[in-house]
């Protein structure tokens, strides 16, 4: 997220003495640039300049040398002290224990009452033999870097300019430290790239407050490019949807920087105060103008470069050590910049808008520099960062799109940088590779604005509006009270492409809320569809269940298949892989929701939640016949053929309904025993949908992954299989990290609503007879599951069977080997009379009767 400290915005476009963070967030977001957070020093408290007046090395029994010193503190300096010090001046004593300063020197002082990064409060405190009251501060210890080479000397008494250049002893440090400002860190949309520089954002401001803005591209004097520096060559053999990886490529050279050249403290507390580390000033200067300006530069050692640059694709098993010493191996589709040891373009020096290689790097002796400023293929540098994990501040602004024509502006920039502050010396010699496709004109009716948003601005508010963005804008046909104009939109934004691209632009510089809130009204005697309501009651009656609905992401990966056990020749592996995909790991669209809802339970799990039981109610992509079509593209309707195979490439999406549950769904509380859920469950959760549905099924044994194969049923309506519930296999709850004999389940939604049609539930008319209950224990062969003999059962008694249930399984002696009894509760209950005794006998001859005949069962005696 981009950095805003207000001090550097002023450079660029007018702002109110007193804007505070908190007003530039409110001016900002009306034009779409949301606030992120406000960044504000965790350094308060007295902290001032201090002069060193004495220094006195005293060395302690343990062997360690402190340094005791009287320290002038301006009016701080009339605080207590031991009392018995010289009177001839006034200070402060103060323990220090570094060594890199010395009497006449100007330090950083916390006095007692500061409080220092990591809420480290400053107290005055005897150690040492001596009370020491404040605290000489390093730059680690202020939170200004990650390392401490010792305390900060700001000047000393000897050098007259740069003490008129600081704070007097006494005065407050932290304005000049840059300590006491406040940094507005903000969000920016993918499509506003442009924003990733301060040129972008006070263009921002400008729109928002009409203040005046000065485009800091138009301040460099730039030399004409003779072509005779550094040569580079774009050697692109394989383009991404057949654009060059580069279309342009600025060198500049810059001799004789002194190597131990600091960046001057304005650049360091820039880059500070904008999330970056100051490095040299070579590096500094690339980052500091990449911030300013938006356009990514890197500078490399000359003297370790060999002549030319090459920009091409990656070689099949090249590897690059980058900046960050890690050594990768390279995709045939990464884009690189090679010099030519060794021969022309052999040798890899970077990642192409990414990072940097290690052989190439600014070291503390590089004298001649080498500037490279480019404009690469986004594409190519989005998917580079993604494939090496590797996200640079470089990067960000290559894939959201960077202004082309900045190039050479922001190149002669670090090489002034390098002049002015390195000693440096331009080399006349320079060179630029430039392919630029400038932005071409575009049609634009302005009724749109009025047709898209309802808003009504005049001609000339949109032409002022369009041109204010940085839009070339000619009038075509004027009719009054709208025109037809020719828009062409500025190279830095390259999201600008259509009618409705400037529409927006119109809209969000009149305010989106000016827009006008109209509800649709809706239509009379019109509600929820017959699969709508279905849908919403079968997520109801899951919810009074106990299950918990969940959304999780649509998209998976190959291993998510793998770790499920699902055969390779399953069709559950044809799922379509996208193009451009959010994830690297993740590109295919599920074909199952348990495909991405058990990495949700395990989630759950691994972040304390072992009681887990949810579903989810969502689409599969299923493909079928995947049809090879040209885009006909969106400039004119497609033909009724061309619709038709359209339509006929689009894959089947069928909603469906999944649930993960743990065995343990509550947990224990005193004296009442946790619910614990099994196999049951989960087949419990099919019959519940049929139920709310008004569905017959059958629930028949199966084999099934990601279900244990003995404990797995399958849901058929009407002879097809649409769904399985059991409990997961072993192999799967290990791979997902879940507790043992977790259950699932998942069903076609469609294909259970569909089996039911568009018919109305009827209600079943209250009973009014008595019922009757009997008891019946069948033994049959093992084979036979407890659904096949309830079916059975149901068919010989007809519709007076009320219920049934199963209540006792029984193997042993009392029956023979490989057969089973099963004993189920039956309650019969006829709807015109009150069934006898006789009755319920004949029914129970009829169900043995028709048990032995269909499974060979006999009645246990």
């Amino acid at each position: 997220m981009p950095f805003v400290p207000i001090d550097w915005l002023k450079e660029h476009v007018e702002v109110p003495a007193d804007l505070t963070a908190e007003q530039l967030a409110a001016d900002l977001v009306k034009v779409g640039l949301e606030e992120e957070e406000i960044h504000r020093s965790d350094v308060t408290g007295p902290i001032v300049v201090g002069k060193v007046l004495t220094l006195v090395k005293e060395e302690q029994k343990n062997g360690k040398l402190i340094n005791y010193c009287r320290v002038d503190v301006g009016a701080y300096n009339d605080a207590p002290g031991e009392g018995k010090e010289p009177a001839d001046f006034p200070s402060r004593g103060i323990i220090c224990g570094a060594h890199n300063f010395v009497e006449g020197d100007y330090v950083v002082v916390s006095l007692p009452g500061a409080v220092l990064p990591g809420d480290f409060a400053i107290a005055a405190r005897k150690t040492y033999g001596h009370i020491s009251d404040g605290m000489i501060c390093s730059a680690k210890e202020l939170g200004l870097s990650e390392e401490s080479e010792g305390i900060i000397v700001l000047a000393h008494e000897d050098d007259a300019g740069a003490i008129a250049s600081i704070p007097a002893p006494g005065e407050d440090a932290l304005g000049y430290l840059g300590l006491d400002s406040e940094v507005l860190e903000i969000n920016v949309t993918p499509d506003r790239g442009y924003c990733f520089s301060m040129r972008g954002i006070a263009r921002e401001y400008s729109h928002s407050t009409g203040a005046k803005f000065t485009d800091p591209a138009h301040d460099v004097d730039l030399p004409p490019f003779n072509n005779k520096g550094f040569p580079v060559e774009v050697a692109d053999d394989a383009p991404i949807h057949g654009v060059p990886g580069a279309d342009r490529f600025v060198t500049r050279i810059v001799r004789g920087v002194n190597p131990n050249a600091e960046s001057p403290k304005w650049i360091r507390d820039r880059l500070t105060a904008a999330g970056m580390r100051p490095i040299s000033l070579a590096v500094d200067a690339t980052n500091y103008v990449m911030l300013d300006l938006g356009q990514p530069l890197h500078a490399y050692d000359l003297s370790k470069l060999s002549a030319p640059i090459v920009v091409r694709r990656a070689k099949p098993g090249e590897k690059l050590r980058t900046l960050d010493d890690a050594e990768r191996t390279l995709d045939p589709e990464d884009l690189v910049i090679s010099d030519s040891e060794g021969g022309k373009g052999t040798r890899v020096i970077g990642l192409a808008g990414v990072m940097g290689g290690a052989s190439t790097e600014i070291s503390d002796s590089t004298q001649d520099v080498l500037i490279e400023a480019a404009h690469f293929d986004a594409v190519s540098i989005a998917r580079g960062a993604r494939r090496h994990r590797l996200p640079s501040e470089a990067s960000k602004r290559f894939e959201r799109g960077v202004d082309p024509l900045i190039a050479p502006v922001a190149a002669q920039r670090v090489a002034e940088i390098l002049v002015e502050f390195g000693g440096g010396t331009i080399d006349e010699a320079n060179f630029e590779y430039n392919e630029v496709s400038l932005p071409t004109p575009t049609e634009f009716d302005t009724r749109e604005t009025d047709r898209l948003t309802g808003l009504t601005p005049s001609v000339e508010k949109t032409i002022t509006i369009l041109r204010e963005i940085g839009a070339t804008v000619e009038v075509v046909e004027d009719r009054g009270d709208s025109a037809l104009l020719s828009v062409t939109a500025p190279t830095w934004r390259p999201d600008l492409v259509g009618p409705a691209h400037y529409v927006e632009e119109v809209a969000r510089l009149i305010g989106y809320d000016e827009i006008a809130s109209i509800v649709p009204p809706a239509p009379a005697g019109r509600g929820l569809t017959v699969v709508q309501r279905q849908r919403r009651d079968l997520a109801r009656a899951f919810a009074e269940q106990g299950w918990t609905q969940v959304l999780s992401y649509p998209f998976v990966s190959a291993a998510a298949l793998d770790k499920q056990e699902i055969p390779q020749d399953d069709s559950r592996r044809r799922a379509i892989r996208l193009v451009n995909p959010l994830q690297e790991e993740a590109p295919y669209m599920r074909t199952s929701i348990l495909d991405s809802l058990l990495a949700t339970a395990k989630m759950n799990v691994a972040r304390g939640n072992p009681q887990v039981a949810i579903f989810e109610t969502s689409l599969v992509t299923l493909p079928g016949k995947i049809v090879d079509i040209e885009n006909p593209g969106a400039g004119a309707r497609p033909s009724d053929e061309v619709l038709q195979t359209l339509h006929g490439a689009i894959p089947a999406q069928p909603h469906h309904i999944a649930g993960v549950a743990a065995p343990q769904v509550t947990a224990t509380v005193a004296g009442l025993p946790p619910q614990v859920w099994d196999w049951r469950d989960a087949i419990e959760a099919l019959k519940i949908a049929a139920r709310t549905v008004g569905v017959d099924v059958q629930i028949v044994a199966a084999q099934y992954a990601p279900f244990h194969p003995g404990r797995t049923a399958a849901l058929v309506v009407g002879g097809q299989v649409i769904g399985h519930a059991g409990e997961l296999a072993p192999k799967v709850v290990k791979a997902f990290d879940l507790p043992k004999r977790s259950i699932a389940f998942e069903f076609d939604a469609d294909a259970l609503m569909a089996a039911r049609g568009g018919e109305p539930i009827q209600v079943a008319p209250v009973a009014t007879y008595p019922s009757a209950k009997e008891d019946i224990a069948l033994v049959v062969d093992e084979k036979y599951t407890v659904a096949e003999v309830m079916r059975v059962i149901e068919d010989a008694a007809g519709e007076v069977l009320e219920d049934i249930h199963l209540f006792d399984v029984y193997r042993g002696d009392q029956v023979d080997e490989g057969k089973k009894s099963l004993a189920f509760a039956l309650r019969f209950r006829s709807a015109d009379h009150t069934l006898s005794a006789e009755d319920t006998a004949g029914l129970r001859h009829k169900i043995v009767k028709r048990a032995k005949s269909k499974l060979g069962a006999q009645l246990r005696g």
